[in-house]
């Protein structure tokens, strides 16, 4: 399968499925829609970049991964995934942890896309600022992110709960921004090269020069 129909195959695998998990979802309506929503809006996004700006397969894979973490979670909410439920009961843990799956890939996913982004539009080159500044990026889009929840929460207080998933954790907010750091730090050092040699392929076909 070539890179253009293993693109379209994970769009279309991710719109069936947010069409089917928005049909009767186990969440409330809104909660679902909370949960979706960066889905809804990625899916746009890659109708109009497909062509004009694509990215590496890898981008594509990770960013579809996260696409059914965020619909799976939007379906059952984050504190009550079975999957989840039952390693909670096995192992005897103190809450759902699946958001923090979630978390994790909100770090790796922004890690390595705006890896991606950076070396291909800025003049920065592979090494220790990259690293840093891709690090930065990941974690502010993680902070951002719980300052969206926090005005949630403001919003409607019914919401609230299911939205942020806290499940009684107090340092949960903490536990999200790190999560992402550290999935940022893991993305680069494990697929740094493999992001790297499929950067070159790209712009290879593209007839466009790397950093």
């Amino acid at each position: 399968m070539n890179q253009a129909a293993e693109q379209k195959l994970w769009f279309y695998l991710l719109l069936i499925s947010l069409v089917i998990s928005g049909i009767d979802p186990v969440a409330d309506r809104l909660t679902w829609t909370l949960e979706t929503f960066p889905v809804m809006i990625g899916l746009i996004v890659l109708i109009f970049s497909f062509k004009l700006f694509p990215l590496t397969i890898l981008s594509y894979r990770l960013l579809a991964v996260f696409g059914f973490i965020l619909i799976i979670g939007g379906y059952y909410t984050y504190a009550e995934n079975p999957l989840f439920n039952w390693i909670q009961t096995e192992l005897d843990l103190a809450r759902n942890n699946y958001d923090r799956l979630g978390h994790i890939m909100q770090g790796v996913v922004p890690a390595i896309v705006g890896r991606e982004l950076l070396l291909r539009t800025s003049p920065l080159q592979r090494g220790k600022w990259l690293f840093a500044i891709v690090c930065a990026i990941s974690l502010a889009i993680s902070a951002f992110y719980e300052l969206v929840e926090w005005w949630v929460a403001l919003v409607n207080e019914q919401a609230a709960e299911s939205f942020l998933g806290t499940q009684g954790d107090n340092w949960d907010t903490q536990w999200d921004m790190f999560l992402a750091l550290s999935g940022s730090i893991v993305a680069q050092l494990g697929l740094g090269r493999v992001h790297d040699r499929q950067l070159q392929t790209l712009l290879f076909k593209f007839n466009t020069s790397p950093n």
